[in-house]
């Protein structure tokens, strides 16, 4: 029977505390098969992971997918380069973004998709502290005004 859905595998947090998201893009990743047995056992980091663009092929660096347990000889480099599938436009206009500088593409999150593994690869420019601070303050201040409003909506029940 195929998998149907969206199963999470793994996911960047600090990715959206670092970086201000210009644009997501879904992409495969090519994979050997032990590496996706150790996927469905949920063993992977995206900690350190980045995505370059060399030769017109996108790939995954600094992924860590741990080796399987049960695996033998035949058994994968944790922390290999990994290609990604996307369209050719996809790579031109990534190829672009990337050379005009201040863009990164970074790994936001590692999940199976009706069974295939994808990862969601964001365009992405690096926070400043300031801008960090000023993202904290504004969602404290939203937390705080809803925190208010659910206090009134009670006190007038």
């Amino acid at each position: 029977m195929k998998e149907k859905g969206r199963k999470a595998i793994a996911t960047n947090r600090k990715a959206r505390h670092n970086y201000s998201i210009i644009d997501v893009y879904e992409a495969g990743i090519a994979l050997v098969g032990t590496e996706v047995k150790s996927l469905r056992e949920g063993k992977a980091s995206l900690v350190d992971a980045f995505a370059t663009v060399d030769d017109g092929e996108v790939w995954l660096r600094g992924l860590h997918i741990a080796e399987f347990t049960h695996g033998s000889w035949t058994n994968h480099a944790p922390r290999r380069t990994r290609k990604l599938l996307l369209h050719k436009r996809e790579i031109e206009h990534l190829v672009g973004k990337t050379r005009e500088g201040n863009q990164t593409l970074v790994p936001l999150s590692l999940y199976f998709a009706d069974g295939k593994v994808k990862v969601e690869l964001a365009l992405a420019r690096g926070k400043q502290d300031y801008d960090k601070r000023q993202d904290l303050a504004k969602r404290d201040a939203e937390r705080e005004v809803t925190r208010e409003l659910g206090r009134r909506i009670k006190g007038m029940r």
